[in-house]
């Protein structure tokens, strides 16, 4: 019996201490590990505040205006990352693939958001009472009209590129059936008037012929023959009165 316990105890003391040592190894390496702040710098804010400090000489309201509104800008840009940042944070989480401390750095900076965001709108108060309700609604209105603009003007380079892809030539020459087409709606060609099909008035008033052999034109000759023929037999009848 204690030859069988001895080792047993063994094996429980050696599992014991690996796992005291695993829980304090984890715990030092986090008191250690120190992760970057989720934005590491604000450009817009820096520039903002530096011109709100310059005093020789001051600079003009249209100025400061201006840096506040791209200031807001690229706050509404942060709020975007961070919401999608958090989504998958949770999505991670749930499956333990990170710890708590990435968690809880994604939320200081949610938290030092809302601060820029109600200093944002405070100082957007200073220059006008009401610009603070509409000043982010101008700055997305900013931000869409940038997107626009990168897609323009990075329209020359995805052409280039998709002509170096797929072999497509820079200019397009029109076919034979293109041309035949724009000769056709040239005002000096116009197009002839289209004839309407004419049908013959006797045939679209003659009568369609009866199935048993029997021709109306043969019953109206007949007609017209037996009144002649009575015509002339009450002339004769009257001259032999007369006589």
């Amino acid at each position: 019996m204690a030859s069988i316990l001895a080792p047993v105890l063994y094996v429980a003391i050696l599992l014991g201490s690996l796992l005291i040592f695993s829980r304090v190894y984890r715990r030092r390496l986090a008191s250690q590990r120190k992760f970057d702040p989720w934005f590491p710098s604000h450009p817009e804010r820096d520039l903002y505040v530096t011109l709100l400090q310059q005093s020789n000489p001051p600079a003009p309201d249209a100025v400061l205006k201006a840096a506040l509104l791209r200031r807001a800008a690229a706050d509404l840009v942060r709020i975007q990352r961070i919401r999608e940042d958090k989504q998958a944070l949770q999505a991670l989480i749930q499956k333990g693939s990170v710890g708590d401390d990435l968690w809880n750095s994604c939320l200081a900076a949610e938290k030092e958001l809302e601060a820029e965001l109600i200093e944002v709108v405070g100082e957007a108060n200073t220059f006008h009472e009401q610009w603070g309700q509409i000043i982010f609604a101008t700055a997305s209105e900013l931000n869409a009209n940038e997107k626009i603009k990168a897609v323009l003007m990075n329209m020359p380079k995805m052409r280039a590129e998709a002509e170096l892809k797929y072999g497509l030539s820079k200019t397009i020459t029109a076919g034979p059936v293109a041309g035949a087409v724009a000769a056709a709606a040239s005002p000096s060609n116009p197009a002839p008037p289209v004839a309407s099909p004419s049908t013959p008035a006797s045939a679209s008033l003659s009568p369609p012929p009866s199935s048993n052999g029997f021709d109306p034109s043969d019953a109206e000759s007949s007609t017209s023959a037996g009144a002649s023929s009575s015509g002339k037999q009450t002339k004769k009848k009257g001259k032999k009165r007369k006589t």
